[in-house]
């Protein structure tokens, strides 16, 4: 008794190419958004998880404490007032008023898909930094007595994931726009300075700012690529 074929028919060869031709129009259409989710987050969790992977297994990084004490070694009066006064704009004196200040702007003007973005973004940040000092639950540095001393868990660093949390989003927001590099160049070197403010100030491992750093932009780009999923984009609707 011959077996019934009860599968689906075999594609015929126009039907293959009509597939093909559908896969590349789809990935020539969404190419950038594809780049940056590769960019903007697949790369990031991956650098956070492997940080986060050493961290659980109790190695330590190599890099961590060379770079602690080449930071110690440059101290002086004048980085002293530099990064102290970096480390408190990239939380309670700037991070933290610029947030509530660029969300509350954003609902006055109606911007509500760029509102949401960045009121997601933004808190969505800070709280999955709290979840993760926690976890981790990682002591601070006590390599020297610190002018700025702490008494939360290091990892990662709140001051980094912070500040650049808020130069992602900006950066994202403004990128359509003739503003690109105005808004990117000076975004990004604060929350440089700031991460580089909280290894100086010896209450981060260079390991906490990097975590902090990925973390951050891998959520950022999620959240940019959740809300504006359908070919929109910041200050106007795409019709692609």
């Amino acid at each position: 008794m011959s077996k019934k074929n009860t599968g689906a028919p075999a594609p015929t060869p126009a039907e293959l190419v009509d597939d093909a031709r559908f896969g590349i129009d789809f990935l020539w259409r969404r190419w950038k958004r594809l780049l940056l989710a590769f960019v903007g987050v697949l790369l990031p969790l991956w650098g956070f998880g492997a940080l986060a992977e050493e961290l659980h297994d109790g190695e330590a990084f190599f890099f961590d404490e060379p770079l602690l004490r080449l930071a110690h070694d440059l101290a002086s009066h004048g980085w002293d007032r530099l990064f102290l006064l970096s480390s408190k704009l990239g939380y309670e004196w700037g991070v933290v008023p610029f947030d509530i200040a660029l969300v509350l702007v954003l609902a006055a003007l109606r911007k509500r898909r760029e509102g949401l973005f960045a009121g997601t973004a933004l808190v969505g940040s800070a709280l999955l930094n709290l979840g993760a000092k926690r976890f981790f639950a990682r002591e601070r540095p006590s390599l020297w007595e610190s002018i700025a001393p702490e008494s939360t868990f290091s990892f990662p660093s709140g001051h980094a994931m912070g500040s650049m949390t808020l130069a992602v989003v900006l950066v994202l927001l403004a990128w359509r726009t003739r503003w690109r590099w105005w808004v990117a160049v000076p975004a990004v070197l604060f929350a440089v300075t700031v991460g580089l403010s909280r290894v100086y100030l010896g209450v981060h491992y260079p390991s906490d700012i990097l975590a902090g750093w990925a973390a951050a932009t891998a959520w950022v780009v999620f959240v940019y690529l959740l809300v504006f999923a359908h070919g929109e984009r910041p200050w106007r609707a795409a019709t692609g």
